[in-house]
């Protein structure tokens, strides 16, 4: 009796197993097929469980070839706004995803490392930093009403958006609330940025400690230099990562001299890209008149 309850006790676990094996290879299967379309442009699974009916996702963008959608996007009511889109980008990443789902916004696509490029930069310094200047100087007397200011490719882990995309970012853009605010950073997540990412002046004193730069230190020092008008903030926190939407009338709250200084100054300072770019990151708001600090 012994053998045979043991004999059953197996047979009953063999079941048991066999089951939740296949149950579970199912499942891995039925998920891969429904991410792969989504998972190309990062050559990676997003393991994301949203389910979304962003038709612009059926051909994610992972290249610069042509690219077909099939089905008919959604209608873009922001159409209707004066806007601009200025891109910072290299020569090897993708940014034709924007003339393709956004063709009535003119895209001012700066490629900085080609200098035959129709537009490009003096010197590809400070990141995206570099770019957004120039666009400002080169178009401060005939800005649009709405500047969005952004990296080139469509896929980015920054992106507030299950898949990371780009595109409704873009399409659900609420243009009347950048007309109140002025200034709208477009990552609303607080991770990495917010609340404080920054203390200037403790962040001074642990540099001199440990003989190294950190960011906290060159962003009193430079801000020292930039924006005298302000007083050095104790905290900085703004979202990252220097993505954002801005108005013609916020900009130029700022004479044009402000801006061609700040780019001078990326141009010939000797702190290295890392650093000088991620000032500019986390100050942006200040350049354009609003409070040092910043959590928005």
């Amino acid at each position: 009796m012994y053998s045979l309850d043991q004999r059953a006790l197996k047979t009953t676990k063999f079941v048991i197993i066999t089951l939740a094996s296949t149950f579970i290879s199912l499942f891995f299967v039925l998920f891969y097929l429904h991410h792969a379309s989504t998972s190309d442009a990062f050559g990676l699974l997003t393991f994301d469980f949203t389910f979304s009916n962003n038709p612009a996702l059926e051909e994610p963008v992972s290249d610069n070839s042509n690219i077909e959608t099939h089905g008919e996007l959604p209608e873009v009511d922001n159409y209707e706004y004066d806007v601009e889109l200025v891109v910072a980008s290299l020569s090897q990443q993708n940014t034709s995803w924007y003339l393709k789902y956004f063709p009535d916004w003119k895209s001012n696509i700066y490629i900085v490392d080609e200098a035959a490029a129709p537009l490009t930069v003096p010197q590809n310094k400070g990141n995206e930093a570099m770019v957004y200047l120039t666009y400002i100087i080169d178009r401060y007397d005939s800005l649009p009403n709405n500047t969005l200011f952004l990296h080139a490719e469509r896929f980015q882990w920054h992106n507030d958006n299950p898949d990371y995309d780009g595109y409704p970012l873009l399409r659900d853009f609420q243009f009347n609330y950048l007309q109140e605010e002025g200034y709208v950073n477009l990552r609303c997540v607080w991770t990495i940025g917010c609340p404080v990412a920054i203390h200037p002046f403790e962040d001074e004193v642990i540099s001199q400690q440990h003989q190294d730069q950190t960011t906290g230190e060159i962003y009193k020092q430079v801000f020292e230099e930039l924006l005298p008008e302000h007083p050095i903030p104790n905290e900085v926190g703004v979202s990252c990562c220097a993505q954002f939407a801005v108005t013609k009338d916020v900009i130029r709250q700022r004479p044009k001299k402000d801006y061609m200084r700040f780019r001078d100054w990326l141009l010939n300072t000797p702190i290295q890209d890392g650093l000088s770019g991620r000032f500019f990151e986390y100050s942006w708001h200040s350049k354009s008149s609003s409070p040092p600090q910043s959590s928005s």
